[in-house]
């Protein structure tokens, strides 16, 4: 099943390099796969993925490694942000 992955801010940098440009990379995944297991391949240090959206809908961290994505899903991250 393909998802699109979106990384965003420094995480971008784990994406390949022709899919930084753009924040996004299209991905072949089992049918059957978490959140966690298309986030695996990246290496995104835990400390740094706190915003995760599927289809624009937050996964709590501790429900990331139960659930189960489906073609077509587009998968976001976002690092903690501070500003003022």
């Amino acid at each position: 099943m393909q998802v699109t992955i979106k990384l965003y801010a420094s995480l971008a940098a784990h994406l390949p390099a022709e899919a930084r440009s753009t924040n996004q990379h299209q991905v072949d995944l089992p049918s059957g796969s978490t959140v966690a297991q298309a986030l695996a391949p990246y290496g995104l240090p835990p400390a740094l993925t706190k915003l995760v959206l599927v289809n624009g809908h937050y996964i709590e961290e501790a429900n990331r490694a139960a659930h189960l994505l489906t073609a077509g899903d587009v998968l976001a991250v976002w690092p903690p942000i501070a500003g003022g």
